[in-house]
């Protein structure tokens, strides 16, 4: 199983996410927290887009087929940021 969204909004520790029932989310799972930040290089310089791992977040509730909370357990996390779960 694969599942990624986004953070839409921060409240202190308590995200919303933008991943929901119709994503197959459950409370109680744990999604990795990933930034992304272009850095120079690439083709003729363009920039290019790297992924970093800054933590993880628990489901704590489902609201509907989109959108779930979430509580940040370990690193930290921001608006925009990916979140993922890998199976």
């Amino acid at each position: 199983m694969f599942m990624r969204g986004s953070i839409v909004s921060m409240s202190g520790d308590v995200a919303t996410i933008c991943v929901g029932k119709a994503d197959g989310a459950t409370p109680g799972q744990v999604l990795n927290v990933v930034q992304v930040k272009m850095v120079p290089g690439g083709a003729k310089g363009a920039p290019t887009p790297q992924r970093t791992n800054v933590g993880t977040v628990h489901i704590d509730a489902i609201i509907d087929d989109h959108f779930a909370t979430a509580t940040v357990v370990s690193g930290k996390a921001a608006t925009n940021d990916i979140v993922e779960l890998k199976k």
